[in-house]
């Protein structure tokens, strides 16, 4: 009985094994059936794939709205951006011969002295002496611009009692970082603006350089004198500030594009030139090469021909053969 009961079991197994294997394979049959009819809707059995239809990765892709300008031959400079402040052609600081009381002060700032004329006196005398007035007088010519001792102080023969200076030469004060320094030479041309004048360029030209690098700053002092109507302007006044770019190099004749265009991308340069691909505008990834630089165009000196389009603006997001759709402005 047991015997017989065991048999029943193992058939029973078998049975319900076979009946699964059954049930999974109408379904996988059932499943294909159904997709047959929609790929025979788009290609019948043994008929090719026309030709020109892109592919699924190509459908995919989203096409982008770019503004394009041209490779052109253009003029490019290179400048550099410094601060720098106006000074007097020159400020020679009035001493006293001896020290003592200064007990009188004949000029106020702003007054126009001679060489020779009287400024101060200067009582050097000790309690007991004499009186007698010790005289300080101009050694230049030029316009008061300071008067930094009142008058009853004591002073010393190191102790100015004024500076003088000639502010009918200005000339221009600034500092160059070193890994520009090498670029500066006499002549260099130099645009200048104030505050004080919004919207107004100056011209000027460097006259004057340092031969050493200051050790601690590490910089290079330069003068610049004003040309032009500049150096005739009474506007400018001695201790102005001023914005000026020193134009240290220029080209022209050369293929230039809007810097903007330009993506760096592990330390090289690229941009995306638009091409024609079977009826498609796509942009493609191009290395290129650069040369000089403003604030706005690039010189290109290899990666580009002369007429090629590039994209200027949409490029941060693109790859190699996206499809682009160029806008005007």
């Amino acid at each position: 009985m047991e015997k017989r009961t065991g048999v029943t079991i193992v058939l029973v197994c078998i049975i319900a094994v076979v009946a699964a294997l059954v049930v999974f394979r109408i379904a996988g049959n059932f499943s294909a059936g159904n997709a047959a009819p929609g790929r025979q809707a788009d290609q019948a059995p043994g008929q090719q794939a026309p030709q020109g239809r892109p592919s699924g990765g190509e459908a995919a892709r989203t096409v982008s709205a770019v503004r394009t300008a041209r490779v052109e031959l253009g003029s490019v400079e290179n400048q550099v951006a410094l601060g720098g402040v106006v000074l007097a052609a020159s400020e020679v600081p009035v001493y006293p011969v001896v020290g003592g009381k200064l007990t009188g002060l004949s000029v106020k700032i702003g007054d126009r002295v001679q060489r020779g004329e009287l400024i101060a006196t200067v009582d050097p005398s000790k309690p007991g002496d004499s009186f007698f007035a010790s005289p300080v007088t101009s050694p230049v010519s030029g316009t008061v611009l300071s008067v930094p001792v009142p008058v009853g102080d004591t002073v010393q023969a190191s102790t100015a009692v004024c500076v003088v200076g000639d502010i009918s030469r200005l000339r221009l004060e600034t500092y160059v970082p070193e890994r520009f320094s090498v670029n500066m030479r006499l002549g260099l041309p130099a645009q200048v603006r104030f505050e004080a004048m919004p919207g107004e360029y100056f011209s000027a030209e460097v006259d004057e350089m340092s031969p050493v690098l200051d050790p601690a700053s590490r910089t290079r002092r330069i003068m610049l004198a004003f040309t032009g109507e500049a150096s005739s302007d009474s506007r400018i006044m001695a201790g102005m500030f001023a914005s000026l770019s020193l134009v240290t190099n220029s080209r022209s004749g050369v293929p230039v594009i809007p810097r903007q265009s330009l993506i760096n991308t592990y330390g090289s340069w690229i941009v995306f030139v638009v091409e024609d691909s079977g009826g498609r505008t796509i942009a493609r990834r191009r290395e290129v090469e650069r040369g000089l630089e403003s604030e706005e165009m690039v010189e290109i000196s290899g990666g580009l021909e002369i007429g090629e389009i590039i994209v200027t603006e949409g490029q941060t997001f693109l790859s190699d053969g996206d499809p682009v759709r160029p806008v005007e402005e």
